[in-house]
Parts: C-alpha cells; structure tokens; sequence
C-alpha cells in the first residue's frame, strides 16, 4: 500500500484531492494538513511514500519545505510560472500537476506513480534499462494510447454535441440525467474530452461547500459529431 500525505491550504480541495486518492487501489492516505509546518511535521512522524503538495501555502511556499519532506513529491498547485516548475522538480519534485484537474487525471499520476515505486522497490543493483523503464513508467511515455477516442461512439457524439449546443457550463450530473445515460459514463466522456482540449473544466463549490467540477465547450478538438 502506498501511503500519502496530502498538503494544501484548503480544506475542501485537501478533502476532494484525499478522496480522488482513497479511489485508487493500492493508495490510501495518512492523513492532510494545510500549512508547510504541519507538512514537515507529518511527514518526520508519518514517513508518507508520497505527498501531494500544494505551492502556495499560508506560511511558507511548499517548495521551500519540499527537500525535507520524506519520500517523494507530487507537485499540485495552480501555480504555471516556468520559474516555479522548474524550482519544484530542481528540488526533487517527481511530477507537476496543475489545478483544477479531474480524479482521472490524478488517477493517471498515482498509477504511474506506482509502477514506477514498484520498478525502484528493489535491494539490487539496477542496471540502466531498469532504471530507463522505471523513468517512463513515472512520465507515463509507457502508457500505450487510448483504443477509443470520445467521438467515435455514439455516446460520445451525444456527450459532445449536447455540451457545444449549451449557453452555459454544466456538472457531469446534469448532463447524465439530460442524455439518460450514468453519471459515471458522463464522467468518463466529459475527462477524454477534457484531455484533448475540447472541453474546460472549472472548480465550483455549491452550498453546503461541496466542491464540483464544471464542464464547458472549448471548441479546441475536432467540431462536434465529427471523427
């Protein structure tokens, strides 16, 4: 099991960004704290595999704490400087992910992760394809391509068609329950979509401060009900 410790400063995106992570096997988390001292703090008492960090912390930047953190690093901010970038992996960040981002897309983050961890969990001597094979598996250039692109199914072109022809942004339920067909199936098209650059995602938080992922046509894919 894979143990992670997850740092932000709000509360409600540490919640959903724990939640994302406790979905994929093979993960669970240690617990989330919201400042650089609590982050340095809970990483000496809990020794995480894996902390997922944000940068603009209420104390410090995190990227000024992320060298005495144990284990390894994932960078998860909204910060898209090329000095912050390259200050984060300098100091030994594995990965930099930007918000907002969907749980597929962390999914696919913890995933590499952990067949990289798997390939590096080893007393012997690696040789350099090893250590090559572990690298690509971490930056996902093992992944083999997607079989199926959204658009060329029939639910696809009716996810893809009906998000372009709206005024508006709209949740993955509404969207379900106008098309008939399963949240998790709206889901599923809305973040290939997404992935393309057809789609924008935005973080909204409703009343009670649940937060929610809104979708809106972007246009930057193929035209709708096109292949």
């Amino acid at each position: 099991m894979i143990r992670v410790l997850v740092v932000d400063d709000d509360y409600r995106v540490a919640g959903l960004h724990a939640r994302y992570v406790e979905a994929v096997d093979g993960f669970t988390v240690v617990d989330t704290v919201h400042s650089a001292a609590k982050a340095v703090e809970a990483s000496r008492t809990l020794r995480p595999d894996l902390t997922l960090l944000d940068l603009y912390l209420p104390d410090r930047l995190g990227t000024e704490v992320l060298p005495a953190l144990s284990g390894d690093v994932l960078m998860v901010t909204a910060a898209t400087e090329a000095e912050q970038v390259r200050t984060a992996l300098g100091r030994g960040a594995v990965g930099y992910l930007i918000k907002p981002f969907d749980e597929r897309e962390l999914r696919n983050r913890l995933t590499a992760y952990a067949r990289y961890h798997a390939q590096l969990a080893t007393g012997r001597p690696l040789g350099q394809d090893q250590v090559d094979r572990a690298l690509r598996a971490l930056h996902g250039t093992d992944r083999t391509a997607r079989a199926r692109r959204p658009r060329t199914t029939l639910t696809g072109t009716l996810v893809a068609d009906t998000l372009a022809s709206l005024d508006g942004p709209v949740t993955a339920g509404a969207l379900a329950e106008r098309l008939g067909i399963s949240r998790p199936t709206a889901q599923r098209y809305l973040a290939d979509l997404a992935a393309d650059g057809t789609v924008r995602i935005e973080l909204r938080y409703g009343a009670a401060g649940r937060p929610e992922h809104l979708y809106s046509w972007n246009g930057g894919g193929a035209e709708p009900g096109s292949d």
